[in-house]
């Protein structure tokens, strides 16, 4: 195989002509192209808009459970039977010291998730409060994800300042009723677009690994690139156990590297997130995944626990990137090193938890019962 492929790749992604669809899938299918060659031309485009910055996202999960949707791959979902640590939405306090302590860990955007189909006018107008209170006190960008928006909430959130909003397609439109049917395809599509009318920043990607067919994964990464969406969580699905979903795992880490490259190369402008699940399916490869995405979560998913502060900021770090925050946080890498790992328990964590002092109380990234 010559460079001109791989070149190739790098000019259109950066053109107005972008990639095709048959060069995205054989991006993803031809087993005789060089994934290091593949991860290069990702970088090339990721360093024209990126340059070797990291953006961190923390996310508060700011209410657990009785969720009526049934998606199939949710632990919070009406359908799943996982035992999940489940609380009413959190106090105004919980949720601004949580704002707190994300902006002093170097996250450069807090990200809020309510369970539930969508909030109704009282909770947006709450939502709407909570938001100017973050950004009247931490230089922190704010993205929320209620649910279901129409575009009279999503200008109520934005008067107020939020910067994003978060919405995930998460499968492909033929696939979508396998996996929930207690709203559609289309529904998720309107608040993308009433977001969109509304001036709002879209966050929106996809979960891999529910079964669908890389073309289904090139559909996806299509259909966001149609809409301009700013930013792109990549997850790979978390066997969680007693959730409605329960399939045999065909992830490997050279095919999420793939995926990785393959969304970064159809949308070159995208902040692209290496999500949920990253710790599971990418292994030993996780540096990797920095060469195609700009972003990635820290501390946790909902309701999974993924890798401490000090491993993430240390992994970025080795790899030659560099965390994009308000925050020192060399200075922060520097304490972490020094205070070291401690192994608590709490109303919080499960007994296993290993977290860091001074970030001990993050209740929704150990929600998950151990």
């Amino acid at each position: 195989m010559t460079t001109s492929f791989y070149a190739s790749l790098v000019e259109k992604s950066l053109s107005e002509q972008g990639i095709s669809v048959q060069e995205a899938e054989r991006v993803l299918n031809d087993a005789s192209l060089n994934l290091l060659q593949l991860l290069d031309a990702a970088y090339q485009v990721r360093k024209t808009y990126w340059q070797n910055d990291v953006t961190i996202h923390i996310i508060n999960n700011a209410q657990n459970g009785w969720c009526p949707e049934d998606c199939a791959y949710c632990a919070q979902a009406k359908s799943s039977a996982a035992d999940i640590e489940e609380y009413p939405l959190k106090s105004d306090q919980e949720i601004l010291d949580e704002a707190k302590r994300a902006y002093e860990s170097g996250a450069h955007r807090y990200c809020m998730v309510f369970a539930g189909r969508g909030p109704s006018e009282r909770r947006v107008n709450k939502l709407a409060e909570l938001i100017q209170s973050i950004k009247s006190k931490y230089p922190i960008e704010v993205c929320v994800s209620a649910g279901l928006v129409n575009e009279e909430a999503a200008k109520t959130l934005k008067a107020a300042g939020l910067d994003r909003l978060n919405h995930n397609l998460n499968t492909s439109e033929a696939r979508y009723p396998e996996i929930c049917t207690t709203h559609t395809y289309a529904d998720r599509l309107a608040t993308l677009n009433a977001a969109q009318k509304a001036g709002l920043s879209i966050c929106s990607g996809m979960i891999a690994g529910m079964g669908e067919a890389p073309s289904e994964v090139v559909e996806i990464a299509f259909a966001l690139r149609k809409r301009e969406v700013s930013s792109i969580p990549v997850n790979f699905l978390i066997p969680i156990p007693g959730a409605s979903l329960v399939l045999e795992n065909t992830l490997t880490p050279q095919y999420c590297l793939r995926m990785l490259c393959m969304f970064r190369l159809v949308n070159p402008k995208a902040e692209i997130r290496v999500a949920a699940g990253r710790e599971h399916h990418l292994r030993a490869l996780q540096p990797l995944a920095l060469y195609p995405a700009s972003s990635l979560f820290m501390d946790g998913y909902l309701n999974t626990k993924g890798t401490n502060t000090l491993d993430t900021l240390q992994m970025i770090e080795d790899a030659g990137f560099k965390v994009r925050a308000n925050a020192d946080v060399e200075a922060l890498l520097k304490t972490l090193k020094q205070e070291n790992q401690t192994v608590i328990t709490g109303p919080n964590t499960g007994p296993d938890s290993v977290v860091f002092k001074g970030l001990n109380d993050l209740r929704p990234f150990q929600a998950l019962k151990s």
